[in-house]
């Protein structure tokens, strides 16, 4: 990975570039969630999710000219049990496959173990996006379970791969 990768905060002002991202077909086909993307969805997330402290989402930028390619988030934030659920997308079809993901994997992690001061990030994958999977590897998660037939999609059945990191294993950089 040549270019520099950074994470922002979103904004209101993301909002139609998330919504467009959500619904490119590229980036809808990794997710359980399909139904399509729309503002208002997205303004109700920022505002009752991102805005209250349950999720932390970022955008994803590349280069010195900090072009926008993706977001990436902690969601479900459970500070009780110091944990949360991470997710990624990238939305520029033609960034993917580049490193922009993994890279922006370990700044997100990072923050979730040293702004958050959470002790494990958890993410769900489908078994056969062996790409995103390779990419969360190389991030510092590792695979911790596979559910068989986890989630119906249009009447098919996909097994749902769960892959954990531990602040204890971050700190250590075992990757």
């Amino acid at each position: 990975m040549n270019q520099l990768i950074s994470i922002r905060p979103i904004t209101e002002a993301d909002t139609d570039k998330i919504v467009a991202w959500r619904n490119n077909p590229k980036v809808v086909e990794h997710f359980i969630y399909r139904a399509p993307f729309t503002r208002e969805g997205h303004l109700n997330w920022f505002h009752n999710r991102v805005q209250t402290g349950q999720v932390a989402q970022f955008m994803i930028m590349v280069g010195d000219e900090k072009k926008e390619v993706g977001s990436v988030y902690l969601r479900d934030i459970d500070k009780n049990n110091r944990k949360c659920e991470y997710g990624i997308f990238i939305g520029e079809d033609t960034e993917r496959g580049k490193g922009a993901g993994t890279e922006a994997a370990k700044l997100a992690i990072n923050y979730a173990f040293n702004e958050l001061d959470l002790n494990r990030v958890y993410l769900r994958v489908f078994a056969t996006n062996t790409r995103a999977i390779k990419s969360y590897e190389k991030a510092g998660f590792r695979f911790e379970g596979r559910f068989r037939d986890d989630v119906i999609i249009d009447g098919e059945a996909y097994d749902i791969v769960f892959m954990g990191i531990l602040k204890e294993d971050w700190q250590k950089g075992e990757k």
